[in-house]
């Protein structure tokens, strides 16, 4: 089996360029990611079939000259998964739209105040500490040092 080289190359420019949308922050461009993604693993499923062959309902003699409809059925569901992932995030962006006139994701408020404390070294006002002990200067239990 001779595998299209140029098909291969396609393959991975497409799935690298998905994957670089899907981190940008605006959903408009995540759903193009998205859609380059599926793209991508359609033609890595008809890539990895096998050469083309005869219909496999056809004929019932020799089954080897037959291709296999199973990556066809994949490539159906896929296409039809990407499709509905599609329309699910067009409808966060357009709904984002309306509401603040961009699509673009924000950080949240609870993660920044995160990163804020983890830069000055510290707990939140949330932690529980469910160790029990009292913390000592270096901040560790005084129950796990004396053990």
């Amino acid at each position: 089996m001779t595998v299209n080289l140029v098909l291969i190359i396609v393959i991975g420019v497409t799935f690298a360029c998905g994957v670089t949308l899907l981190l940008e922050r605006s959903l408009t461009r995540i759903v193009v990611g998205t859609l380059l993604l599926g793209n991508a693993v359609n033609l890595i499923f008809i890539v990895a079939s096998g050469a083309p062959g005869r219909a496999p309902i056809v004929d019932e003699s020799d089954p080897s000259p037959m291709s296999d409809p199973l990556p066809q059925a994949m490539v159906l569901t896929a296409i039809v998964i990407t499709l509905g992932v599609a329309a699910f995030l067009l409808a966060m962006a357009y709904r984002s739209w309306q509401l603040q006139g961009h699509d673009e994701v924000q950080d949240d408020v609870e993660d920044r105040l995160i990163m804020r404390l983890a830069d000055l070294d510290e707990a939140s006002q949330s932690y529980e500490d469910t160790r029990g002990g009292e913390p000592d200067e270096e901040g560790t239990d005084t129950e796990e040092v004396q053990r």
